[in-house]
């Protein structure tokens, strides 16, 4: 029960410490895998402090303080929950609040979260004490609240912004001088710590944070300032992330990704040396102030990249013999381990820029589970094989003590078979990922959302008062005229210009395109528009499609998708609004019969030296919760238009007449078969 400025005041006034961010999983298989995540990670790299993000108006309520309560009850971290208060009722403000406290929680990272939309968020119906509060306008508010109910019980720390904050979907007007005033109130109301957005511009931080240290207010003279630093996962998810968060990435770092951008595995290499150079370039400009340094990561649920930054930085703080355990001698750890070989991470031992005289680091490189394989402590027999079984008495010592730290380390860092099993789902993408991983889902929180304001978004999209008005901007976002629409924000890669003008006619028709791709049989890796991954392989691709069908037509097309000319050569998955889900799965054509869940990989690659690669994949779990984000988005559009409104009235009929479909074509070596069977 411990507040984060207590524990940073009691670290030595040169040492560095570090917190690590996870998310509420999106899918219970994820939640399960990131509980032994977490106990891996908390065990190898102990950071000072773990934080839990809370989704805009209390979405993952439930899920956060689940997560919350794994970090710090059961785990034993140092925990500090997010909290945002726009559009929420003060009833969930506090009842948060006080489950915080039944849990031991004494840290709340106080936000704002989204605009404020009470008009549009509002229920006439509901109870009074279930009323969004509009008192809850900004991040200030919701601290002067806590300080004023909660007294000093909560350490609270409060977000800021080293290039400007924005809430558009663009920087205009982005700048740190017009965030200064909110800055200064939301810290005087009562914050202990300030914790940045994510950021890749050293020298941006570098005038921040002196910008702070400076101001006249003086607010900010001792107040922690904690970096917040994100490691770069893949080329596709840092150009997103970046986007949606208007941090800038400087030219010198973006021309390294570039130069690797089709390999995923050379891009989070190249990332953990860029994070890693600007945590050194943060120790320097903190060093300016007093005090130990800090550093935040956001993980994104995942382990292997932070691992490595950690590490190589020196920033896991040194080993401390376990409670209750007798510490071992330094001179018969050095005895024993002066005779095994050094465990190889990230390209070098293990003694790679460490202190002198650091003790905790001989323990950390060499131990009898030591690479090049783990040897397993034998007892009531001799050794038969030495290279793989070790007595005892050759380790001296119980091997869990010295190896625990040091091999759980290896785990999250992917060396060997429990490491590759450890990290397996360490290059995520999105939604096409696998819904086991931790960090299944898209990077922009937890949630439906437009990431447009309500002025962009009319703008794009002006006023649909017929269906026809969406096919219209369907097609105009195929064909480059509109930069967005509600359920994708981004521009179309090369490939998709290979299938345009089939997508285009399917959304002509009516049936509104949100994911697809075209069938690729063996292109190298190399390719221009299609390749990936490391040279000299090949890749393969299955066409797919996703798209929203209004009912009456889903019931012509699923009667032709369980036609036995057909059934055997797609997979399909449907869901509405209302829940309702079939499958090819559970369906099983006109027989009826009933298939195993299937798992589609609808893109692979086969390289040298390697397993096969398979990035994307579409099966029942993952859709399931993609379907439910994808009709959310429909009312968040409809809430732009207000109650009663001619085009909320369509997109809330929409929304609910609407089956959402991906349909898998097995044949990829015929690249028309997909567009054929819906177009003819």
């Amino acid at each position: 029960m411990e507040r984060i400025t207590d524990k940073i005041a009691a670290l030595p006034a040169d040492s560095n410490y570090f917190s690590l961010e996870f998310f509420p999983p999106k899918t219970a298989m994820g939640f399960s895998n990131l509980r032994d995540r977490l106990d891996r990670m908390a065990r190898a790299l102990r950071p000072l402090f773990v934080n839990v993000t809370w989704g805009a108006g209390g979405s993952t309520a439930t899920k956060s303080l689940e997560l919350a309560e794994i970090c710090q009850r059961e785990l034993n971290l140092t925990t500090c929950l997010h909290l945002t208060c726009t559009n929420m009722s003060r009833k969930m403000i506090d009842g948060a609040l006080e489950d915080a406290k039944a849990l031991g929680i004494r840290n709340i990272l106080a936000l704002r979260g989204d605009p404020p939309r009470a008009a549009e968020y509002q229920d006439p119906n509901e109870k009074p004490e279930d009323a969004i509060d509009e008192n809850f306008t900004w991040a200030a508010d919701l601290v002067r609240y806590i300080r004023k109910n909660h007294g000093d019980y909560f350490c609270i720390g409060v977000a800021t912004y080293p290039e400007g904050h924005a809430d558009e979907s663009h920087p205009l007007g982005q700048s740190l001088e017009h965030d200064l005033p909110y800055l200064v109130d939301k810290t005087l109301a009562g914050a202990d710590f300030l914790m940045t957005q994510l950021f890749f511009d050293a020298e941006a931080y570098d005038k921040f944070e002196r910008t702070l240290r400076e101001h006249t207010s003086g607010a900010f003279k001792t107040i922690p300032i904690i970096p917040g630093l994100m490691p770069i996962q893949s080329y596709q998810m840092i150009k997103r992330t970046t986007k949606l968060s208007h941090a800038k990435i400087p030219d010198s770092i973006m021309s390294r990704l570039d130069e690797v951008k089709k390999d995923d595995e050379k891009v989070k290499n190249v990332g953990v040396d860029i994070l890693s150079e600007i945590v050194e370039k943060i120790k320097e400009i903190a060093s300016r102030t007093p005090g130990p340094r800090g550093f935040h990561f956001y993980t994104l649920n995942l382990e292997k990249a932070v691992s490595f930054i950690v590490e190589r930085t020196n920033l896991i703080p040194p080993s401390t013999p376990i409670e209750g355990e007798e510490a071992i001698p330094d001179a018969v750890v050095d005895e024993i381990t002066s005779k095994i070989p050094t465990l190889q991470v990230n390209g070098s031992d293990h003694d790679h820029n460490s202190q002198p005289n650091e003790k905790s680091q001989s323990r950390r490189q060499s131990n009898v589970g030591s690479e090049p394989r783990n040897r397993v402590i034998i007892s009531g027999r001799s050794v038969s094989n030495p290279e793989y079984e070790a007595t005892s008495a050759e380790a001296s010592i119980p091997a869990e003590p010295i190896n625990s730290r040091a091999n759980t380390l290896a785990i999250s860092e992917g060396e060997g078979v429990l490491g590759r099993e450890a990290t397996w789902d360490d290059f995520p993408n999105g939604r096409w990922g696998d819904a086991r991983s931790p960090a299944y889902g898209e990077i922009d929180g937890y949630g439906p959302s437009l990431h447009v304001s309500n002025t962009q978004a009319v703008s794009l999209w002006g006023y649909p008062t017929k269906r026809e008005d969406i096919n219209e901007l369907f097609v105009r976002h195929l064909k480059g005229e509109l930069a967005a629409i509600p359920w994708s924000e981004e521009e179309f890669n090369e490939e998709t210009k290979v299938i345009t003008d089939q997508l285009i006619r399917l959304n002509s028709k009516g049936l509104w395109t949100v994911a697809s791709q075209p069938a690729v049989n063996g292109l190298r890796s190399s390719d221009p528009i299609f390749g990936w991954g490391p040279q000299h392989g090949f890749v393969f691709q299955k066409a797919f499609v996703e798209f929203f069908i209004p009912s009456t037509e889903w019931k012509v097309l699923l009667e032709k998708l369980q036609s036995s000319e057909v059934q055997d050569t797609v997979c399909f998955y449907a869901a509405n609004a209302a829940g309702d889900f079939v499958s090819s799965d559970d369906t099983g054509g006109l027989a009826g019969e009933v298939k195993e869940s299937s798992t589609n990989a609808v893109t692979w690659g086969v390289f040298p030296g390697k397993e096969i690669i398979t990035p994307t994949i579409i099966e029942e779990v993952s859709f399931r919760a993609w379907s439910e984000e994808a009709f959310g988005i429909f009312s968040e559009w409809a809430q732009v238009y207000g109650k009663g409104s001619e085009s909320e009235k369509l997109l809330d009929k929409a929304r609910a007449d609407s089956w959402l479909v991906n349909i898998i074509h097995h044949d990829y070596v015929d690249k028309e078969a997909l567009w054929n069977l819906l177009l003819k």
